[in-house]
This record gives C-alpha cells, structure tokens and sequence, in this order.
C-alpha cells in the first residue's frame, strides 16, 4: 500500500514539474498530512509560545514550494527532503527575526546595565544546529545529507538509502557519524559563547 501511494506521488511530482497544474492539485492533499508530520517534527523542540504554528508552517512552506521552478521531481524522498529545507529555513529565518528583536531591532535605544542577560532558547539552538550542519556539509557532504533526509526530512533509512544511492548500512554508520561530529561541533560552538 505504501510502495503504491511513493509511486502515486511520485508520478504526481513528476506530472507537476512537467507544467501540470492539476498534478499539484491533486498532490497537495495527498502529502498534507505527511507535511504536517514533518511540521510537527521539526517544531517539536520549539519554545511552546513560539507564534508560529505547524499548520503556518506547512501553509508557508507550501506557498514557496509552488513558486520553485527547475525542479525535474524525480521521487518522493526528493520532495520531502527540499520540502524539510524549505520548512527549516523558515525556521531559520523566524528565529534569526526573533534574535534580532531581542538585540533590539528597531527599538530605542536603552542603557545596557538594565537588560538582563538573554537566556539561550530553542532559536539560538536551530542557528547553532545550521551553521554546524553547513560546517558538517563542507567537510563531509553525504553524512549532512543524511542527517537532513533522516531527521530533518523524517525518512526512515531505506528511503534515505534509496535517495543518496548507497546501502542501509552506510545511511546508519554516516548518521552515527554525523552526529558525533555535530555533538562535537556544537559543544566546542557553546563553549566558545
């Protein structure tokens, strides 16, 4: 059933980047609720008064997926990988609005003796996480893509086999490799801050 509904969609992405409209119409629906999942997953260590829910979020992500051009859809794993970048750089981008607003953006000038200290929160966090998995790319750029197709994208290791071309075993030992080096990475990122 379910190797029936990845081909499903599969044709449906393909039908869609070859100018179908209606592909994208009838796909929406039937990726939704995964998307919300994905949503889910990615917001789930996000501060609980965060004001972006994973509803906008989806909603969002959708509206700039419609507008990606170029894209020769080539399987599902593909979509929800571009699908789980999209939804966390807007992550990103809400977060790094928020730092900003706390180091003051457009607000007047204060004496810095009165504010308190900044506690580090879920957005520090997800910019930490970025800019260690965009180091973790450099050095090594398939272990980030498992990381970003796994955890990020929320396929399970066949499927991230399947879409990096490699065995099961190699999608494992590169996860468990990737985050020793990202454990590593952000350990050394708090104890420069």
């Amino acid at each position: 059933m379910e190797n029936c509904q990845a081909t499903e969609i599969t044709g449906l992405l393909q039908a869609w980047s070859h100018g179908e409209r209606a592909a994208l119409d009838e796909l929406t629906p039937r990726v939704y609720d995964q998307l919300r999942r994905l949503a889910g997953h990615l917001m789930q260590n996000e501060n609980p008064a965060r004001t972006l829910q994973a509803t906008a979020l989806v909603h969002e992500a959708y509206l700039r997926l419609v507008d990606v051009t170029n894209v020769d859809w080539q399987h599902r794993a593909q979509f929800f990988t571009i699908t789980a970048r999209i939804m966390r750089r807007i992550l990103l981008d809400t977060a790094r609005a928020r730092m900003a607003a706390k180091r003051g953006g457009q607000q007047a000038r204060v004496n810095l003796d009165e504010i308190p200290e900044p506690q580090t929160g879920a957005g520090r966090d997800l910019l930490a996480l970025d800019d260690a998995l965009a180091a973790l790319a450099a050095v090594d750029p398939r272990k980030a893509q498992v990381i970003e197709l796994r955890f990020f994208g929320g396929l399970s290791v066949e499927e991230t086999a399947a879409a990096l071309n490699v065995s099961p075993e190699t999608v494992m030992r590169d996860a468990r490799g990737a985050r020793a080096w990202l454990k590593r990475d952000l350990s050394t990122r708090a104890s420069e801050n």
